[in-house]
């Protein structure tokens, strides 16, 4: 279900422009349709009203939870059955944010990514994108909407664009609260500056290497690093929100000497937080992750090079790992995730946190 469509139908039951905001304000903030000291036959039309339960039951049963998986850090992997059966996570953040997914699987194909791994089943309407907010919002209080859960964003730009549109107005999530998470599309760039609501932006680099980041990203629009940092650069000088770019951190592939100098020359004096996110490993891939101190130690070189960075521990390791695991896992009970194990770090010149 899109939420265009949903306006469609509260106007075919005699909603007026304002009783719609209404019945999605509250929808969106999982509050119940029958808030406030006014009875709904005082302001709702007769047909609207009657017909109130029956929606409420059908937008609760967009995003169910299936399962949850609360984390040591405060964060908990949410398992999220859509209306006609799939599956998609969704996972609460520490500190008030949730992570939702945009899409039943992925296109990209990253290598190192078990949502990839399987291919795109479908989109995820903007409803669901919604749904998946009031389902959290039932759980915990959210106040920081990431889409960086299941699926590119840019492949499903339509919903997730109407998604943020109603979180920024009457879901009461605040622009710079809304991160809009993409490998890379130039219709990201055309279309996210001229919408009412601008998210904040990341940006998936991975790799200062054309080549290489063309086989991490084997189905990723062909925009080169430089191209990418370029174009996030512009967004990030035309809304006053710094970029966040992504890096999972790949021993012996995207760790060494040569990417921190590329990263120097790509990232230095734009204005940009650098995140890195040691990979967490998955038995089926052929990749693993570095320790925690070289990871910490790739952070601080290039913190002293000033290049912003921090060094991130992915919400919820301990509880299926990465997006995609949980599902896969549910799918799959015998798959085994192995979680990273950080170990403190002494130095203060990176940051460390969790996403």
């Amino acid at each position: 279900m899109r939420i265009e469509h949903l306006r469609q139908r509260l106007q075919s039951l005699g909603a007026n422009p304002r009783h719609t905001q209404r019945v999605l304000r509250l929808w969106s903030q999982a509050l119940p349709q029958g808030s406030g000291r006014r009875e709904l036959t005082h302001f709702l039309p007769a047909t609207l009203v009657a017909a109130l339960p029956a929606l409420t039951d059908e937008l609760a049963g967009l995003a169910r939870l299936q399962s949850q998986h609360p984390g040591d850090d405060g964060s908990a992997r949410l398992l999220v059955a859509l209306a006609d059966g799939q599956t998609v996570e969704s996972v609460l953040l520490p500190r008030d944010g949730l992570c939702v997914s945009t899409q039943v699987g992925c296109a990209v194909g990253c290598v190192f990514c078990m949502t990839g791994q399987g291919g795109l089943i479908r989109q995820v309407g903007s409803a669901e994108i919604v749904a998946q907010v009031a389902l959290a919002r039932t759980l915990r209080p959210v106040k920081k909407v990431v889409f960086m859960g299941m699926g590119e964003p840019a492949h499903n730009l339509d919903n997730v664009m109407e998604a943020m549109d109603l979180l920024g107005t009457v879901g009461n999530i605040g622009h710079k609260q809304l991160v809009f998470s993409t490998v890379g599309d130039p219709r990201v760039f055309e279309a996210l500056p001229l919408a009412r609501v601008k998210p904040a932006l990341a940006l998936s680099l991975h790799t200062t290497k054309a080549e290489l980041r063309e086989q991490l990203l084997p189905r990723a629009p062909r925009m080169t690093p430089d191209e990418l940092v370029d174009a996030g650069e512009r967004y990030a000088r035309a809304t006053g929100y710094p970029i966040q770019y992504q890096w999972t951190l790949l021993a012996g592939i995207n760790d060494g000497d040569d990417e921190i100098e590329g990263l120097v020359r790509l990232l230095h004096g734009k204005y940009a937080i650098l995140n890195m996110i040691p990979y967490n490993t998955v038995d089926d891939l052929p990749y693993r992750r570095p320790s925690w101190e070289e990871a910490a130690d790739m952070a601080r070189r290039l913190h002293r090079r000033g290049i912003l960075t921090k060094l991130r521990q992915s919400a919820g390791q301990d509880v299926e790992g990465g997006c995609g695991q949980l599902r896969a896992r549910a799918e799959k009970p015998g798959r085994r995730i192995v979680p990273i194990q950080p170990a403190p770090l002494n130095a203060a010149s990176a940051a460390v946190t969790s996403s």
